[in-house]
């Protein structure tokens, strides 16, 4: 039997800033993964060049039915110092747009980074290591593939339900209700949308047509690129919207944001423009998508110095306000993150310790915590990391 002030159970993202945290504060740490190697989930992310920050982080960009859980851990570990701690292993990196910061060669770079730091801080990872079962005594008890361990502090790093492929199960939702957490329904976010039925046969031949578009639901608005796939709809816009969508609910799109169509075509109607609508439509938006367009409206032959005026004005408006009812999410595969998981009510938020359980700790997308697209969610795994670090 081995014994460890901290046995981690994940070697994501989040894991792995947890035990260099408390590796440096003299603490024996090991950490666990199943998978053959640690940080999977971290190589795949950013398209591989790991979008590992974003600078303008704020509460107000992730979504938690305890929303206010997470200000103390942000507060106390912020982009600069994770952006330090790049910029002191000189990792060569650049700001994509909106704060989004990425490496400009490969996410193995943030990976390596965290491991040499986990090895000067002495901590050990043993991959390819199953968890069995997790028992209290007066630490705690884990029996694994590589034997039995002991501990005073178990946290939990497992991640969520989101692409599988990386490795993800449900183990630490288990361990969560195993000692009396609750868990907050899971399902797949920032994930692509998926059309009705009919909506699929009317647009799923459109699959990688895209462009820029505002796409709302509720009080929520995101303007970035939209791709048509052929099950529904992808792309940063789309993602993001996912976040905040509820299932039944509508979003609707402004195929053309920042644009004023009605006044442009009765302006254009009014000098005698002989385009045909189909045309003028095609000049600001895909083809394909102009003829789909008017294939289901009818109307496109029409010039527009022939048009009535209420014609353009519907055109206008159901241009600037298409509604699409989803039919659904496409699932974890798909899907970037989870949304639901661990509630942190039950949890110290600056701790991340249990309330009721001490030395039992819960960190990174095992939380219900989810961020909008752009590194706030590695961003959160660092922040959660960090806090549970200083305390394990």
């Amino acid at each position: 039997m081995k014994r460890f002030d901290v046995v981690i159970a994940g070697a994501g993202a989040a894991g792995l800033m947890c035990a260099l945290e408390a590796g440096k504060r003299g603490r024996s740490v090991v950490a666990l993964d199943h998978c053959r190697e640690p940080g999977r989930k971290i190589l795949i992310s950013g398209g591989g060049r790991c979008n590992f920050t974003n600078r303008e982080c704020r509460p107000d960009h992730y979504v938690s039915a305890n929303p206010h859980f997470v200000k103390s851990a942000l507060a106390r570990y912020t982009p600069r110092d994770f952006i330090a701690l790049v910029e002191k292993h000189g990792i060569p990196h650049h700001e994509k747009k909106d704060g989004q910061l990425f490496c400009d060669r490969s996410a193995r770079d943030i990976l390596n980074m965290l491991l040499e730091e986990c090895a000067c801080a002495g901590v050990r990872i043993l991959c390819g290591c199953r968890i069995q079962s997790v028992r209290r005594t007066d630490g705690f008890e884990i029996l694994t593939s590589a034997g039995v361990l002991r501990a005073q502090s178990f946290v939990v790093a497992t991640g969520g339900l989101s692409i599988p492929k990386a490795g993800a199960t449900g183990f630490g939702y288990r361990i969560a209700q195993q000692f009396g957490h609750a868990v907050i329904p899971c399902r797949p976010a920032l994930a692509p949308l998926l059309f009705s039925e009919a909506d699929r046969r009317r647009f799923g031949d459109l699959a990688g047509v895209g462009f820029d578009v505002s796409v709302s639901c509720g009080k929520h608005r995101f303007q970035d690129k939209m791709l048509f796939t052929h099950r529904g709809l992808s792309g940063p816009a789309i993602l993001q919207i996912s976040l905040h969508w509820e299932p039944g609910a509508p979003i609707t799109i402004d195929l053309l944001p920042g644009a004023d169509l009605a006044s442009e075509l009765l302006k254009r109607k009014g000098a005698g423009d002989r385009t045909t609508l189909k045309n003028v439509i095609a000049e600001k938006l895909p083809a394909r998508f102009a003829q789909r367009w008017f294939q289901l409206q009818g109307g496109g032959s029409c010039p527009l110095a022939a048009a009535a005026h209420s014609d353009l004005e519907r055109l206008a408006t159901a241009l600037h306000h298409w509604v699409i009812h989803p039919a659904g999410a496409e699932g974890y595969a798909k899907a970037e993150v989870t949304r639901g998981g661990v509630d942190t009510r039950g949890l110290s938020s600056q701790t991340m310790e249990s309330r009721h359980i001490p030395g039992l700790y819960f960190i990174g997308e095992v939380l219900d915590v989810t961020g909008q697209l752009g590194g706030f969610n590695l961003q959160w795994a660092w922040a959660s990391g960090y806090a549970a670090g200083q305390a394990a």
